[in-house]
């Protein structure tokens, strides 16, 4: 099995600690290692042949630098020029691996996601690689727990099977809060988790059949006689992005194809999306505070607020509900439940020209 981790993403919620060079996943979200590191440890049990790295290259010497030390297995840098979303990046990671193993099973995982039951996580893959072998474009999907509004969802046809992987009916957008109370309660709706499974050939093949003007791009690659020379690529990358348009692969085949099954998954997940997410996978105090990072929190009629501390003391007083979030040139105060607009303070700086917060 080949390991496809998509590394591009620029983690605007997460400002000010996510900047463009140093995102959500190449941040210490939880302390400790960065969640690029985390989820490339947490596919070595699965004994991988290979692990594609797909960034960009604002990001690849860093990406490159956190993943020097890992041993036991080839790790490749693949640096986007742009951004195209994951349809690109999945298919010129697919069309690479395909060059040497056309029938090669790829699972393509998101670099910055929290799971905390890794063994369950491992089983799932290897399920899912199982479907893949018989031709299957699979994905897996999170068992809900809760009518959220902020995933899309995957409504699976269950009715003749009691264990996944199940035929999939259909791909959802986000819902409004009464239809996902609809999905949680009909029991046969998963979260749309963005990780998945198939053989390089088959995902090439869908997207010849749904995206033929990105298969047309992609098929201009030549490829060096040296075994996974990937340095050779890098001005055809560059000149392939630059005729390509950007497009998911869940618009761009998954939505489309009829040879798409899922598989349930309970494993711990959460896709940290934003600030407000921590609390759901770190434990908090006796009064509700979550601290990462903080040498130590002081509270006085205080509770229940997230606080990144940049390793100083942080003292709270007569608040709830906050997040504070501490760096060496910025600082963040906000209610948890406006978490989502901190996007829109990246998009004002970008706005005035500051740079150098970005």
């Amino acid at each position: 099995m080949y390991i496809v981790i998509l590394a591009g993403g620029s983690g605007t919620r997460f400002w000010p600690l996510s900047r463009k060079k140093t995102p959500k996943q190449l941040m210490s979200v939880f302390g400790g290692k960065s969640m690029l590191q985390r989820t490339l440890e947490r596919v070595l049990p699965l004994k991988p042949k290979r692990v594609l790295i797909v960034t960009n290259a604002m990001q690849a010497e860093e990406t490159t630098r956190q993943l020097e030390y890992v041993k036991g297995v080839p790790v490749d840098i693949i640096a986007e020029p742009v951004a195209r979303n994951t349809a690109p990046a999945i298919g010129l990671a697919a069309s690479i691996i395909a060059y040497h193993d056309p029938d090669g099973v790829m699972a393509v995982l998101p670099a910055d996601h929290y799971i905390s039951e890794e063994d369950g996580f491992c089983r799932v893959i290897t399920q899912g690689r199982n479907a893949a072998i018989n031709g299957y474009l699979v994905t897996l999907g999170i068992t809900p727990t809760r009518p959220e509004t902020g995933y899309g969802y995957i409504e699976a046809d269950n009715a003749f099977r009691q264990h996944g992987p199940f035929p999939v009916k259909r791909f959802v957008e986000k819902p409004n809060r009464e239809k996902a109370l609809e999905f949680l309660t009909a029991g046969n709706f998963f979260w749309n988790s963005g990780m998945f499974i198939w053989k390089a050939c088959t995902i090439l093949d869908g997207i010849s059949r749904y995206m033929p003007p990105l298969a047309v791009s992609l098929s201009k690659l030549v490829f060096s006689e040296s075994v996974w020379e990937l340095r050779d690529l890098k001005p055809q990358i560059e000149a392939i992005y630059g005729e390509i348009g950007g497009e998911s692969i869940d618009f761009g085949v998954m939505e489309k194809a009829d040879n798409v099954q899922v598989i349930p998954a309970d494993f711990g997940w959460s896709d940290v999306g934003s600030w407000s997410a921590i609390p759901e996978v770190a434990d908090a105090d006796d009064l509700g505070h979550v601290a990462i990072n903080a040498k130590e929190v002081i509270s006085v009629d205080a509770g229940d607020c997230l606080v990144y501390g940049d390793n100083r003391l942080v003292a709270l007083v007569g608040v709830k509900d906050l997040i504070v979030v501490n760096t060496p040139d910025a600082l963040l105060v906000c209610p948890k439940e406006r978490a989502q607009d901190v996007k829109k303070v990246v998009e004002e700086l970008e706005r005035r020209g500051l740079t150098e917060y970005l």
